[in-house]
């Protein structure tokens, strides 16, 4: 997506060898008109798979998310990163570390929302080592959901998340694939 690296390019930020902050546009101050053409590609990338669900982890992937299901006219579901008494106690669960806090932490989706009858567009922000992916993987496993693939935004792919997904069969859209940053610039994958 020509559009996405140009606002990388111009708005983007590369902080040391694996940060890329794009948090003007995408994920702390977010683009709405851009967010919402994001959403417009996923849907004709994935529109014949008949997707009944999207899926993402809170924060940063909801509002990719919801432009995505706007096209397909489905839910967004998104797993929440911390307990609240608002969710049910009986959820999906998983573990996922976060490259960008250092940190691990659990994932839960309540199983009123996802279910064996699902076909789930998987979509975030990044791709990075596929920490959040597997986690996303392991949830839809959990409820017996069929993946149609993954939607991502922006795909580090020398942090080799995106080529593990591959290699197991996953059907994996990345709207821009950053090879390596170099000079503080942006190298765009070939």
């Amino acid at each position: 997506m020509e559009l996405l690296k140009k606002k990388i390019r111009d708005v983007g930020r590369v902080i040391g060898d694996d940060i890329l902050k794009v948090d003007s546009f995408l994920n702390h101050q977010i683009d709405v008109e851009f967010i919402d053409k994001v959403g417009k590609e996923f849907y004709e990338r994935f529109k014949d798979d008949k997707i009944t669900k999207v899926l993402t982890v809170e924060t940063s992937g909801i509002s990719v998310a919801f432009a995505t299901a706007r096209y397909f006219k489905v839910p967004v579901v998104f797993a929440k990163k911390t307990e609240s008494r608002n969710i049910d106690d009986d959820v999906f669960e998983s573990q996922v570390y976060s490259f960008t806090k250092s940190k691990e932490y659990k994932v839960r989706i309540s199983k009123m929302h996802l279910n064996e009858d699902d076909v789930v567009l998987i979509v975030d922000d990044f791709l990075a080592s596929g920490s959040a992916t597997n986690s996303m993987i392991d949830i839809a496993s959990q409820a017996g959901a069929k993946i149609a693939g993954f939607g991502i935004v922006i795909e580090k792919v020398f942090q080799e998340g995106g080529n593990k997904l591959r290699e197991s069969g996953y059907k994996i859209e990345s709207l821009a694939m950053i090879e390596k940053f170099e000079d503080g610039q942006v190298v765009f994958y070939k």
